[in-house]
């Protein structure tokens, strides 16, 4: 048995004991946590781990990765910080011109940030990117990855292309259309470089103080090779492995576990699309395209006899909604076998909502009746939800209404909050502070409680509700994070989150300083089950 002895830091810790500065652990769990002195008399023969003042804190969740795609995108053609149509063209092409890959895969291009009302503002075409490319097949996605632009030489590996839904010659290509060339570009890339992707991610994970993921995978967004793949990564970050695809009964959602290895089904079940790319289905049409309503990639039907089959088989069910007529969708099933099958029945799978932007406040009773977890993202309001930005864009008057944190809270909904990588960046206090400092500041929720929703909110979404995993407590497992920090605050009020404090007579545990302008935590050293998995040089 080996113990180690963590000394002077700040360990963040219970109400019961705020002013703690050292933490043992022995075996991968947490034993005791407290001042220095104490520690030193009761693990006398312990290694001793110096902390030099650092802050230490439960390592994070991000409760919803794409591992491959993320891996692409901190490795490959990144097209995020483009702000122009030609400013994405020209960094395909200085890509091209220093790669001689057969086959590029791109992604992160948002023309919602382009200047409006001009060229430059258009998505990037399919004759835009042929004069560039050639005849290499390329691969463009949006930001959301619900639409992508491509070169000719890839639509036309593609069978039947023309007849899909969401095809069009030039523009970006959504819904079913997009769907086929994903799958036909996902071919493309070698299992080595695939490889080499998701140990990046899983790397860059680490490196921000994550412990854990949970891969989102599907038949439209990954495709099996890939998520069967990620079963056998060896890695110090845990991933646990949701796969998008429907089943109508018990057998069959036995059949997609067993063919899959999947944990759950759920995860990118697609009943609708996203925001950016117009096919979130919307009840009302677009502010900016007022012919469209989104796309339904599910029946009513479909969602509730898959609902009704994973909870009849206990097996953790979920679905990806944006647009309200996708929540309503998912809360009219929710109400049917609430009724049929009982709240506990389904209470018991803990089914996660993920993204869950347009949820009302009575969806948010009947979700929480029912035990669900609500998987979000705080970074889409921080980059999209500005009364000039995306929402406002789509949505015109309900774009303020968005990724509503408090209200769902207050209605018992549990959160747990993710990046949703490589959509948004695997940044877990970028995230927290979004979530403590919402665009609509009454959605806005506490910077406790946000920190709670990225880090036991995580586990609780992957079915782990023990009371310890998550938290620095006794008996608790040894996932932590060492970070720099410049200074520790208290929030004073949950319902203010700009008032903090400095004073310990609060006795509420500290957090870094996540005002908007602070500098962020700089991650030290990341700990899963009492091992190193990521130390600074």
């Amino acid at each position: 048995m080996t113990t180690q002895l963590l000394l002077g830091g700040m360990v963040y810790s219970s109400p019961a004991a705020p002013d703690a500065t050292a933490m043992a652990v022995t075996d991968g769990t947490i034993v005791w946590v407290g001042s220095d002195d104490v520690g030193r008399a009761l693990h006398p023969d312990a290694e001793i781990v110096e902390l030099g003042g650092r802050f230490v804190s439960p390592a994070f969740v991000d409760a919803h990765v794409h591992l491959t795609d993320t891996g692409i995108a901190l490795g490959g053609l990144n097209l995020t910080s483009a702000r122009t149509r030609s400013e994405c063209l020209r960094q395909l092409a200085d890509h091209l011109a220093e790669h001689d890959d057969d086959f590029v895969w791109g992604l992160g291009w948002d023309s919602s940030a382009w200047p409006a009302d001009s060229p430059e503002g258009l998505p990037p075409t399919t004759s835009d990117i042929d004069r560039i490319a050639g005849n290499r097949p390329v691969y463009l996605a949006r930001i959301d990855e619900h639409s992508a632009a491509a070169s000719s030489a890839l639509r036309d590996m593609v069978p039947g292309l023309a007849s899909a839904q969401g095809f069009s010659a030039e523009e970006p290509l959504i819904a079913d259309a997009h769907h086929r060339v994903r799958t036909t570009a996902r071919g493309l890339i070698s299992p080595a470089a695939r490889l080499r992707a998701q140990l990046r991610a899983l790397d860059h994970a680490a490196s921000r103080g994550v412990v854990s993921v949970h891969e989102n995978g599907g038949p439209e967004i990954s495709g099996l090779d890939d998520f069967r793949s990620i079963a056998d990564l060896d890695h110090g970050v845990g991933v646990r492995r949701y796969w998008g695809e429907a089943a109508a009964s018990v057998d069959e959602v036995r059949a997609i576990l067993d063919r899959t290895g999947a944990h759950a089904i759920g995860g990118d079940l697609f009943v609708d699309g996203a925001l950016g790319s117009h096919t979130a289905w919307l009840r009302e049409p677009y502010a900016d395209a007022p012919d469209a309503t989104g796309v339904t990639y599910l029946s009513e039907q479909v969602i509730l006899d898959h609902l009704r089959a994973t909870t009849t088989a206990r097996v953790q069910a979920g679905f990806h909604m944006i647009g309200d007529a996708a929540a309503d969708a998912v809360a009219q099933a929710m109400t049917i076998l609430a009724d049929e099958l009982g709240t506990p029945a389904l209470a018991r799978c803990v089914h996660r909502l993920e993204h869950a932007e347009m949820v009302t406040p009575e969806q948010a009773e009947i979700f929480a009746r029912c035990g669900t977890v609500a998987s979000m993202q705080p970074l889409f309001d921080d980059a999209w939800g500005g009364p000039d930005d995306l929402y406002a864009a789509r949505l015109g008057e309900r774009g303020g209404g968005l990724n509503d944190f408090a209200m769902l809270a207050k209605a018992g909904v549990s959160l747990a909050f993710s990046s949703d990588s490589p959509v948004c960046a695997i940044d877990p206090w970028a995230t927290v502070r979004a979530a403590a400092n919402h665009r609509t500041a009454t959605s806005s929720i506490s910077p406790r409680a946000a920190f709670a929703a990225a880090t036991r909110g995580g586990w609780r979404a992957a079915g782990v509700n023990d009371g310890l995993t998550g938290t620095l407590v006794p008996g608790a497992p040894a996932h932590y994070a060492v970070w720099e920090v410049d200074e520790m605050v208290v929030a004073a009020s949950s319902k203010d989150v700009q008032r903090w404090s400095t004073d310990p007579r609060s006795r509420v545990p500290a957090l870094p300083d996540l005002r908007p302008g602070a500098r962020l935590p700089e991650c030290v050293r990341t700990v899963a089950d009492g091992q190193t998995i990521f130390e600074r040089p």
